[in-house]
């Protein structure tokens, strides 16, 4: 596929953000491609570039630009949703897990893409429906649903089931529900597996469980799972992304499946999941060895 436009979609309270975004301009114009810019980004430069008036312009174009940092790239990957259009996240700091591509690279990813030298791959997201009482709240995530009790210094009480067949009783300081993609986020901070983004899978990852056998749980990424809460809790803290937040109650139940679609993220024959595992995280390294 020809690339011709490409929406541009960055964390504009950087000021690194303010200071590329007119290089990046400058490149689409040598190129003959057509940016599209958020309406946040519009009304703060008072550039005079189309602009991205809905969620259904996406449609029109072929791949997204996001600067920022992870969190930039898992609010455009909800804003986006179902729609298929590839994402390159531009990391406007250290190397992310999602954002990968730095500075130094920009121009050179760019031109790939541009060239259409580039691959994709296809993320899954997990889907929540909360019940409240008559209401039903959905969200979907990329990286996690977090679940903790909302008064300091309480436990969580969460009964979890999985495909119909009761798992257990979790008393924790709360619960986290995973992608592969956010395996590597908080998760992994409390205790949970690394998994590689092709694995189909959803963990299930206790926060400092009270409980020396509450152990995380990798599950097939076609589960539904159900989390019920005990307990007179009436503040329980859900929250999706790290961005989302909704205040539910003992009453509530919760169902977590895959959702039916994939975020398409751009990638290139030369990266190496594991290699941003070791540069970011020190992944199998020892002492003072270096990569």
């Amino acid at each position: 596929m020809s690339v011709k436009k490409f929406g541009i979609w960055g964390n504009t309270d950087k000021k690194i953000f303010w200071e590329i975004l007119p290089d990046i301009l400058s490149w689409a114009m040598k190129k003959e491609l057509v940016p599209y810019l958020t309406k946040r980004i519009s009304k703060n430069s008072k550039l005079d570039f189309k602009i991205i008036q809905s969620r259904d312009d996406f449609n029109k174009l072929d791949f997204m630009l996001t600067l920022g940092g992870d969190g930039t790239f898992l609010s455009l990957a909800r804003a986006i949703e179902n729609r298929g259009v590839p994402i390159l996240g531009i990391h406007l700091g250290d190397l992310g897990f999602l954002a990968k591509v730095t500075l130094k690279d920009l121009f050179y990813r760019l031109d790939k893409v541009a060239d259409d030298e580039y691959i994709t791959e296809e993320r899954i997201l997990i889907k929540s429906k909360i019940k409240k009482g008559e209401k039903v709240v959905e969200h979907i995530s990329l990286n996690d649903f977090v679940f903790a009790n909302g008064e300091p210094h309480r436990m969580l009480n969460t009964s979890v089931s999985v495909d119909g067949h009761f798992v257990g009783n979790y008393k924790a300081d709360g619960l986290i529900i995973s992608t592969p993609t956010g395996s590597t986020a908080y998760s992994l901070s409390a205790g949970g597996p690394v998994v590689t983004p092709k694995v189909d899978s959803i963990v299930i990852t206790p926060t400092s469980a009270h409980t020396l056998t509450s152990r995380p749980l990798v599950v097939p990424g076609d589960s539904k799972i159900v989390i019920s809460f005990s307990g007179a809790a009436d503040s329980i803290r859900f929250v999706a992304d790290g961005q989302i937040h909704e205040i539910l109650n003992s009453e509530c139940e919760v169902e977590v499946v895959k959702s039916d679609f994939t975020i398409p993220l751009i990638d290139f024959d030369d990266t190496d999941y594991f290699k941003t595992l070791r540069t970011k995280m020190g992944w199998g390294k020892r002492g003072e060895e270096t990569v």
